[in-house]
């Protein structure tokens, strides 16, 4: 039996485990991606494994997410991250030269090497043919320290494209296809790989809307074949030296099949607040637009924002409607620059942000109240825009642009037919805005707004707490821990956000945590889902939370769970949730020895229902030494010791 792409470049890197879904792996990495919403943390992490450079074949700090520089706060963070880098030897992407994934993708990515970012759309690399995963911030300053990189071997997931898009329906909509098909909590544990005729009519940056996407699956990575669709971008950044062809093999044994008919394909929309919440463009029909909003990682490139033009020359925004668009990259702006396509944009109404992240992750530009908020982006969970009772659409940048001229929603098959771009035949390369490793002379400065991340204890021998927060299924690390304007500043100041935990959820969360000193959580279903950012864990750390009760976790949160020693159980039984309730005194007997056993089931006792109901908690041997020591970082200082 053959292998799948994946797995290929699985078996090359592999260092520990065997290749069987479900069995836990180490694997080398090539390269890592930072960005300063979790950068600060993962170099104060790097800081204190005593290394002198970084040992992977190339590492990038990207400034893309904390932009507005409206009090001290980002600006030290910035420097902070700069002057890091540059010790530990480190390619730094300074403010304004584009995000993480679509620089990344431009500059860096490589066919067949391993990547692993900060950033859970770190999959963006994907369309390059890359293994590209998106991690917390301790398993990326492991990664550059030199260690390995452990994860569950996926399953293999293929999704076979035919036909051809027909003009107006974009990439995009494929995407939000296979979220209709798979759901949010549908590619865990899986790694989605795309074949068949249709991918050859796709271009890289149209694939690399669908690898960043695939994070709303919660799918490990998602990728392409590195083909001639590959090779003419790398050669068009003038990096042609980088390409590999890399295919699956034909007889390639995958535990799911999908097919799609791109002939077939409409527009779509994700309506809030899932980025599964699927129907057409003509199913939810002409609704009143406010805002749109293009741009972002997802749909950031130059041919998307080409495209946008196009539909706009000569148009107005309609007076009702706000039009932003952010450029994934300086690149993107640049060229849009040159080629009159800007002043097409700007003449038409619409706002030029920076090149970064933005309105993504609510970095200005919230909506009014009660506003319709169309976007070109990949999440629209509940507040994430920085205005609660907004309701956020995504949708391709074709049916953005039509929109924002007729001021409702309008399916592009509808509109007026525009000229396609054509894919340049080279890139404006230009990177004056990365500064190489090790160019300058300077120590590592620190502003007073940075501090020190929070340490667990190792565990004691018996565990008892009141759950003191019980929230639903497919809770958000949004959700866990808010990111927008007010709050991004202080992502290296986790005092300061804790009293901002749960708060879109609970308000009097953070005080009661701080008041109790310890405690649980109790969770449904894919609880933890969407950004990398550790802060989600780091926080609720620092407020005493012990353990999280769930029917089942996200990937990389379970993973920066147990980084910082908190437990993950799992329920036996689903049903036993509904009998949980706030307040509830909750206690395990002998849970030490029970671990050091390798026991994966145990009883937890309910004191305040007099009942008992079992857990499940499978961990490999660096999972049970990092929980047995209260996290990572406990269980690296300890060998340092010994």
């Amino acid at each position: 039996m053959g292998l799948t792409l994946s797995q290929k470049i699985i078996q090359k890197h592999l260092l520990h485990g065997e290749m069987k879904a479900g069995e836990e792996i180490a694997i080398s990495i090539d390269q890592t991606l930072t960005q300063d919403s979790t950068g600060t943390m993962a170099y104060l992490q790097l800081e204190a494994m005593n290394i002198d450079q970084v040992k992977t074949k190339r590492s990038v700090a990207y400034i893309d997410h904390n932009m507005l520089q409206v009090g001290f706060e980002n600006a030290d963070d910035h420097k902070y991250i700069q002057t890091v880098a540059n010790k530990y030897g480190i390619y730094f992407s300074k403010p304004g030269n584009g995000i993480c994934h679509q620089v990344h993708l431009e500059r860096f990515g490589v066919p067949g090497q391993t990547l692993i970012g900060s950033d859970s759309h770190t999959p963006t690399c994907g369309g390059l043919g890359m293994l590209a995963i998106g991690a917390g911030g301790l398993d990326v300053a492991l990664a550059m320290a030199g260690q390995p990189y452990y994860l569950k071997m996926p399953k293999m997931v293929q999704i076979k494209l035919t036909g051809a898009l027909r003009t107006g329906v974009s990439s995009k909509d494929i995407i939000l296809e296979v979220l209709r098909l798979l759901s949010v909590k549908g590619g865990v544990g899986k790694i989605i790989e795309y074949s068949g005729e249709g991918v050859k009519t796709l271009t890289v940056p149209e694939r690399a809307t669908m690898t960043n996407m695939g994070a709303e699956l919660g799918a490990t990575t998602s990728i392409f074949p590195s083909d001639e669709q590959t090779y003419a971008f790398l050669k068009a950044q003038q990096r042609e030296q980088d390409f590999t062809a890399l295919v699956a093999d034909e007889d390639a044994d995958y535990d799911e099949c999908y097919e799609i008919d791109l002939d077939e394909l409409e527009p779509l929309v994700a309506k809030p607040h899932s980025p599964d919440a699927i129907s057409t463009v003509e199913e939810v029909g002409a609704i009143k637009v406010d805002q749109v909003a293009i741009g972002s990682c997802t749909n950031g490139s130059y041919l998307d924002l080409m495209k946008v033009a196009a539909i706009l020359k000569g148009k107005r925004v309609h007076p009702d409607v706000s039009l932003v668009i952010s450029p994934g990259s300086k690149q993107v702006l640049t060229m849009l620059a040159q080629n009159g396509a800007l002043a097409d944009l700007i003449a038409s109404g619409a706002r030029i942000l920076e090149s970064g992240c933005g309105p993504c992750i609510g970095m200005g530009q919230a909506p009014a109240s009660h506003a319709v908020s169309l976007r070109t982006f990949n999440r629209n969970f509940y507040g994430r825009c920085g205005t609660l009772s907004a309701q956020v659409y995504l949708c391709s940048p074709e049916t953005a642009a039509y929109s924002a001229i007729s001021g409702t929603l309008v399916s592009p098959l509808q509109a007026t037919t525009f000229e396609h771009p054509s894919f340049p035949h080279q890139f404006e390369v230009l990177d004056n805005s990365i500064i190489l490793p090790n160019e300058l002379k300077q120590d590592v400065v620190r502003g007073p707004n940075i501090k020190s991340f929070p340490l667990n204890e190792a565990l004691k021998k018996d565990l008892e707490a009141s759950v003191l927060l019980k929230v639903e299924d497919n809770i958000t690390t949004d959700h866990i821990m808010p990111s927008n304007a007010k709050l991004l500043p202080y992502r290296s100041n986790i005092p300061y956000l804790s009293n901002h935990c749960f708060e879109t959820i609970d308000s009097t969360f953070s005080s009661r945590a701080k008041q109790a000193k310890q405690g649980f959580i109790v969770g449904g279903e894919n609880y933890g889902q969407g950004s990398s950012r550790e802060h989600a864990a780091l926080v609720p750390l620092y407020l005493g939370i012990k353990a999280v009760f769930a029917k089942s976790f996200a990937r990389i949160h379970r993973s920066n769970l147990i980084n910082s020693g908190i437990l993950p159980f799992e329920f036996e039984q689903s049903s036993d949730y509904d009998l949980i309730e706030e307040g509830d005194r909750l206690s395990i007997k002998n849970l030490k020895e029970a671990i050091e056993l390798n026991q994966t089931q145990l009883t937890v006792t309910n004191q305040s229902k007099q009942s008992t109901f079992t857990v499940h908690l499978p961990l490999s041997p660096r999972e049970k030494e990092a929980i047995l020591a209260g996290g990572i970082i406990n269980l690296i200082r300890q060998r340092e010791e010994a």
